[in-house]
């Protein structure tokens, strides 16, 4: 990962439904959300979505997995959405924002050297490890010592709240973004215990729990809501991949992914980091749309 600092991540990899408390590298009292968050519960005892045959020929069934993270550069900069994780100290800035009624309008602990993604995205993770709270933001960028995004969002890492229907986030379903990154320190130590986030090209105007926003004018029944979660089929043979690939796909099986903005088909999300290997990440693009069931996930909403 791009922060300087990397901890492996002390949590309990639990066979429930559910995920255990997970821990933050450098952040050791912090879970990632509970345990019964949606992002940390299993879906691989879920019933497939009627219409899953549908939505995946929609996304691709022949289009293979995209590692949308790794090491080194790519086009000049690290490969994936970084992180920072800071403290009560770290001074708060005034951010403005393009969508401002639909952000959260506090002080954001913004480093001096903050890592912001490269690329068109511009995401800044911002993980406070005294208060384990997460603050996120879109398209940041510094112009006359003001900072400037689209949109910011914040979120209690000991709640499962969500933001108010309709609402954005630095993500476009309105989702935060840190839970749903593959991290070199989880895959160090083993094992991913939480489902990824993941785009597709096409969308429609529609978002399904937990998922708060919709990114499109579409409303085709064939295109997938923002918030979608798919899970690779439970006999897909994860044997032959190399440790690092391995380690994502048995994730899937287990907790799979959501689909959390429009980018292309089947990119997932991950942290960069020196770790990670490239050539075993590639080796993902062997999974193709086809390998993965549309989960009906309705029962992790609320009651």
């Amino acid at each position: 990962m791009r922060v300087r600092a990397f901890v492996v991540v002390l949590g309990v990899f639990c066979l429930s439904g559910s995920a255990g408390a997970l821990r933050l590298p450098g952040a050791p009292h912090c879970s990632v959300f509970p345990g019964s968050n949606p992002w940390n519960r299993r879906v691989d005892q879920l019933p497939v979505a009627a219409n899953s045959g549908t939505l995946l020929r929609t996304i691709g069934l022949e289009t293979g997995l995209h590692a949308d993270f790794g090491s080194g550069t790519w086009d000049g900069g690290p490969i994936g959405i970084p992180f920072d994780v800071v403290t009560r100290t770290t001074p708060r800035s005034a951010v403005s924002f393009e969508y401002s009624d639909e952000s959260d309008h506090v002080g954001y602990p913004i480093p001096r050297r903050v890592h912001i993604e490269h690329g068109s995205d511009h995401h800044a993770l911002l993980v406070d490890r005294d208060a384990c709270r997460l603050y996120e933001l879109g398209g940041l960028t510094r112009s006359g010592g003001r900072w400037r995004a689209w949109a910011g969002a914040t979120w209690s890492l000991r709640s499962n709240h969500v933001r108010p229907a309709t609402w954005t986030s630095a993500d476009a379903a309105g989702l935060p973004i840190f839970p749903g990154l593959a991290r070199w320190d989880e895959v160090r130590r083993g094992v991913i215990d939480h489902a990824l986030r993941f785009t597709a090209a096409r969308t429609r105007r529609a978002f399904i729990y937990p998922a708060r926003h919709y990114a499109s004018n579409s409303n085709d029944p064939s295109l997938p809501p923002m918030g979608l979660r798919v899970r690779l089929k439970a006999g897909f043979d994860v044997r032959p991949f190399p440790r690092q690939a391995r380690i994502v796909l048995v994730a899937l099986k287990r907790y799979g992914m959501l689909l959390a903005d429009n980018g292309s088909n089947w990119y997932v999300s991950g942290a960069p980091s020196p770790g990670w290997s490239n050539d075993q990440l590639h080796t993902l693009g062997r999974v193709k749309g086809s390998d993965f069931d549309v989960v009906d996930a309705s029962s992790f909403r609320p009651r």
